[in-house]
């Protein structure tokens, strides 16, 4: 577990959320952690910002809500490098088509790629959930970017199945808020 600049013994944990309609399900999600003792710390990209406000998220967390790579800082480090070293864990979710394929080809020129690409995943998980239409996450591309990212030492959530925004039913679904917050104690070591 890192633990590079703790100062108590809660963990700390990484949220970053993508410009996915499934977003307003992470709002439970930073509640529960937090509510339990958690210290979290939710980045956004500029599209999830259109799902859900930041302000949800820095009223919830009690934290900056990091949406611009070059904003925030909580030490002179960059700001990626910092929070990276400090992170027990992380959580992408919702996982776009658009971010899987980022983090595949190494793109991180916004806050949560980048924060992704900063991490040691050797030493701290990072957690990958899905989700979109089923369409898109039957795509070849898709398929190919989630072996890989796994290949690559990501953790993959599999996404559910059941009713969807684009009103169908299918795979790509979230998982539900309390399967995510088992998945990160999991991939921690913690029940």
């Amino acid at each position: 577990m890192a633990t590079q600049n703790r100062t108590s013994e809660s963990r700390q944990i990484l949220i970053g959320i993508c410009g996915g309609i499934a977003a307003y399900k992470m709002a439970e999600v930073v509640s529960t952690l937090v509510k339990r003792g958690d210290e979290v710390t939710v980045a956004m990209t500029r599209d999830a910002t259109r799902f859900i406000g930041e302000v949800t998220f820095q009223s919830l967390s009690g934290r900056p809500v990091y949406t611009d790579p070059w904003s925030h800082s909580e030490s002179l480090e960059s700001p990626h490098i910092a929070l990276a070293r400090q992170a027990d864990v992380m959580l992408v979710s919702p996982c776009t088509m658009d971010m899987l394929a980022r983090l595949v080809a190494g793109h991180a020129d916004d806050a949560v790629s980048l924060l992704a690409a900063s991490i040691d995943r050797s030493v701290c998980p990072v957690l990958l959930a899905p989700s979109m239409n089923e369409t898109m996450l039957a795509q070849p591309s898709t398929r190919r970017n989630l072996g890989q990212l796994a290949e690559d030492g990501f953790r993959v959530i599999e996404p559910g199945t059941g009713w969807q925004a684009c009103r169908t039913e299918g795979a790509g679904r979230l998982p539900e808020p309390s399967e995510l917050v088992s998945a990160l104690d999991a991939a921690i070591g913690t029940s």
